[in-house]
């Protein structure tokens, strides 16, 4: 395992795009690599780029993308590094040990083609962090407790199973999921990724969720367990905007069980 790519979209959101940089330069083992995809409208980020010392292991593309899926694409298809890590802007690293702990599991576990870990994030208004292994058999689940900001998957695992889907707007990295069911897998107990919640697939929460069941049923058909699942999830996503919601919430924490 000789090095990891680090691979940043962003549009617009210069300040988002420092502070995860700034999270990647702490780190006590550095990415190999860490691209910038930057499809902004305007050349804020492409000005700080170019005209802030940068380390050397940062590298950028300055140019209009098709969006969240192309962007992902086109930093996959950069990378030169066996292990690739989607490191969204505004997102940051849990602390300066996260590739250094990753980088030494990819050792130990030469086989594995993707892992993922633990995210910090805010639910319910309270900040927790949740992650679990990833299950094949609770795919209906969408990806409530294996987000992609954890993965960190072998390049040579796209070459096998494609890249990122551009008909999807919000639910491609779960359309990618569906497709590393039968890659070597393995789960990282560790918090990898601070979580920035204003990203599409928070601020459309109700419409990633119907992109997801879309997604899901085009590979395994319709499923009862989805259905019900989804009500689930509308529900819970109303349920926590409102103080009762709040209140059960924090309860739930202090019982330890925000992860379930």
């Amino acid at each position: 395992m000789n090095g990891i790519s680090v691979i940043t979209i962003c549009f617009n959101n210069l300040a988002d795009v420092q502070k995860t940089c700034a999270s990647v330069d702490v780190q006590t083992v550095h990415p190999q690599e860490h691209w910038i995809i930057n499809g902004s409208t305007n050349t804020d980020i492409a000005d700080w780029l170019e005209k802030t010392p940068q380390p050397a292991y940062r590298k950028w593309i300055n140019e209009r993308d098709k969006g969240i899926a192309d962007a992902f694409n086109k930093g996959i298809q950069k990378a030169s590094s066996p292990v690739t890590h989607l490191l969204n802007s505004g997102d940051i690293y849990a602390g300066k040990e996260v590739l250094a702990t990753v980088a030494a599991f990819f050792r130990l576990h030469q086989q594995v083609q993707w892992i993922s870990g633990n995210i910090e994030l805010i639910r319910g208004g309270e900040r927790v962090v949740v992650g679990k292994p990833f299950e094949r058999s609770k795919l209906y689940r969408g990806m409530r407790s294996v987000l992609h900001p954890t993965w960190f998957v072998k390049k040579e695992v796209y070459e096998r199973v494609g890249v990122f889907k551009a008909e999807y707007k919000i639910a491609m990295d779960y359309d990618m999921m569906c497709r590393l069911i039968n890659e070597q897998y393995q789960y990282l107990p560790a918090t990898i990724t601070i979580f920035d919640d204003t990203g599409i697939s928070s601020t459309q929460y109700l419409r990633s969720l119907a992109e997801s069941k879309k997604v899901y049923e085009s590979y395994f058909g319709r499923s009862w367990k989805l259905e019900l699942w989804q009500l689930r999830l509308k529900l819970l996503h109303y349920v926590l905007q409102t103080g009762v919601g709040q209140w059960l919430f924090r309860v739930k924490k202090k019982l330890g069980l925000e992860n379930w």
